[in-house]
């Protein structure tokens, strides 16, 4: 943990192979955490360039809820855009195609798959703020399956951008780029879902509810006694982060696409007390990465002197 934490207060600042560059600081799971770098590292990018981005890792429901509910309720920032990253790849696994057949064309499962993509269109237009849809282009896309994600947002009026970074760089995400410039110039009136003074059950039920779909919310009785001793703490007031799979809108991987009339199950509960925010732990989730059985943390230590020593 020295190791660790020795330069941890200092935002790491690298920069991309085009020289664009990235301050690095935290970067914590959003299926198992918040999702998303530190206040510091964000306010500090903001002062050192007219646009700043910040990736809130996995999906909408996930990274960017947390990042918006949580991050912004505390950090007092209110984002001008948002941009939802979407891939042909993924909305046909949506669509019931096996991860290792995703690379193949199938407007079939895409088009069953998409809805996926409109849920997430719609949940991110709840907070007030102008969405752009960037279409990460991956070399085995068609050309017939890209026109049918940019058909699918101009009717359901998202604006849009085709992204080839990965393979153009910088030259490939003018266009999208250009696309963020003009919605960040769009009138918008950011507001976080929920409300501070709502309990832990109503900020968890407006989640389930308004982002994931849920109908239900169901709590163990684990769940319920940790609730009731959050509220003793008097710790009713924190936001909430949903420790959820990142394979589903829900808290069962299995139910791919847009799923509706489901039950979302809480097993526990805890409190994040320094961290600012209560960890709510929903299906079968793993909340710790898997270690072997003999972690590289049993060889690393630090001197008295600030060495580190035993990381390679």
């Amino acid at each position: 943990m020295a190791a660790l934490l020795k330069d941890a207060i200092k935002p790491n600042l690298v920069q991309t192979l085009e020289g664009t560059p990235a301050v690095m600081h935290g970067g914590p799971f959003a299926n198992i955490a918040h999702g998303c770098n530190s206040v510091r590292a964000t306010k500090l990018a903001l002062k050192l360039a007219d646009y700043c981005i910040t990736e809130a890792g996995f999906g909408s429901d996930l990274g960017a809820e947390k990042f918006l509910d949580i991050k912004c309720r505390y950090a007092g920032l209110k984002p001008s855009a948002i941009v939802i990253v979407a891939t042909c790849r993924a909305l046909k696994y949506n669509g019931g195609v096996p991860k290792a057949e995703v690379s193949r064309e199938n407007l079939d499962a895409l088009k069953k798959g998409i809805v996926n993509l409109g849920v997430h269109i719609e949940n991110m237009r709840k907070y007030g703020v102008p969405v752009v849809v960037a279409i990460n282009r991956f070399g085995t896309d068609s050309d017939a399956e890209l026109s049918y994600i940019e058909e699918y947002c101009r009717a359901n009026g998202a604006d849009f951008a085709l992204s080839e970074v990965f393979g153009k760089g910088g030259d490939g995400g003018i266009e999208l780029a250009k696309k963020v410039v003009e919605a960040c110039d769009k009138p918008s009136d950011f507001h976080t879902l929920y409300a501070d003074d709502l309990t832990v059950k109503e900020k968890i039920d407006c989640i389930a509810k308004n982002i994931y779909g849920a109908a239900r919310v169901n709590y163990t009785a684990q769940a319920e006694k940790a609730i009731a001793e959050v509220q003793k703490l008097g710790a009713d007031s924190l936001p909430v982060c949903i420790a959820k799979t990142q394979y589903s809108l829900s808290d069962n991987p299995a139910l791919l696409g847009a799923p509706k009339d489901f039950e979302i199950t809480v097993r526990n509960v805890s409190l994040s007390n320094g961290a600012g925010f209560v960890v709510v732990y929903t299906g079968d989730i793993m909340t710790m990465p898997g270690l072997p059985k003999v972690p590289a943390a049993h060889s690393i230590n630090v001197s008295g002197e600030g060495k580190i020593t035993g990381l390679f």
